[in-house]
């Protein structure tokens, strides 16, 4: 069908259930790991649907993303970015490069794009290139994971993302001084708690830390410094000092991914939590 000249193009959902109480069970793995493309992320996020921020720039990144498989549509949205001026800088030569790679695949309304442009005007666009240089292919297959399962419990990617990054540096395969393991570093106890049956499943270990940020949030009430303080100390330790605990380590920790957090969009601030007498 075709889409009526400078309108997005809409796309059927794929559905993700909302989280339940239930705990993940390690059979679910393969079938969590299913979801919605890269393309249908990237509109997600430029459309600001399904739970995640408007954020046109980390759209055009999961474009990127969806182009580089060989999506066939990631050109046109590429293009329309580039024509439009979100996310990226408003640049019209390389608007009618990407209108006219998705033209060459039979989208008629990128060619009709082209032609208004002029396609003499096309300059190839680096900018995915250099995007996805950036990333080791093994991180982007959990990125992956975190965009899609992330909405299940309500939580910004982009807090996931920060978190691990943190915790292990993407690595699966990491283990603390204090026993903790994993991509989001899960003490045994916890990962008990949330069902986890083996920690160094990356699927399972990405399921129990986000039920566990997740808790966290609901716990206290959106504060995003004392949810970080919580996943690093415990929620036990922010509840005895009354907020933070004075530990360097944590305050390093919480300091750390808030500075790399764009704050305010899902993430409600909250007042410090009151110690109890």
């Amino acid at each position: 069908m075709q889409r009526a000249l400078f309108s997005n193009r809409g796309w059927p959902w794929l559905v993700l259930l909302l989280w339940t109480a239930t705990p993940f069970c390690a059979t679910t793995a393969t079938k969590d790991a299913d979801g919605p493309s890269y393309l249908q992320l990237a509109l997600d996020y430029e459309q600001g649907r399904r739970g995640l921020p408007r954020d046109p720039q980390e759209a055009f990144r999961l474009y990127c993303l969806a182009h580089a498989e060989g999506d066939p549509e990631a050109a046109y949205h590429l293009g329309w970015l580039h024509f439009t001026g979100r996310g990226v800088p408003r640049d019209m030569a390389r608007a009618a490069w990407w209108f006219r790679k998705a033209a060459e695949k039979g989208d008629r309304t990128a060619a009709n794009l082209l032609a208004r442009l002029g396609e003499a005007r096309a300059e190839r666009d680096d900018r995915c290139d250099k995007h996805l240089a950036e990333i080791a292919p093994a991180r982007l297959q959990l990125e992956r994971w975190v965009h899609r399962l992330a909405p299940r419990y309500r939580l910004d990617p982009k807090l996931v993302i920060a978190v691990i990054e943190a915790e292990s540096g993407f690595d699966p395969r990491a283990r603390s001084s204090k026993g903790a393991l994993g991509l989001m570093q899960l003490m045994p106890r916890t990962a008990r708690r949330f069902g986890v049956k083996d920690p160094w499943d990356p699927l399972q270990n990405l399921h129990g830390g986000m039920a566990y940020l997740r808790w966290l949030l609901d716990r206290f009430d959106g504060n995003l410094s004392l949810v970080l303080a919580g996943y690093n100390a415990g929620e036990k330790a922010v509840e005895e000092y009354g907020g933070v605990p004075p530990f360097r380590e944590t305050r390093r920790y919480v300091q750390r991914i808030t500075r790399n957090l764009q704050q305010g969009k899902l993430l409600r601030p909250a007042p410090p939590l009151r110690s109890r007498g």
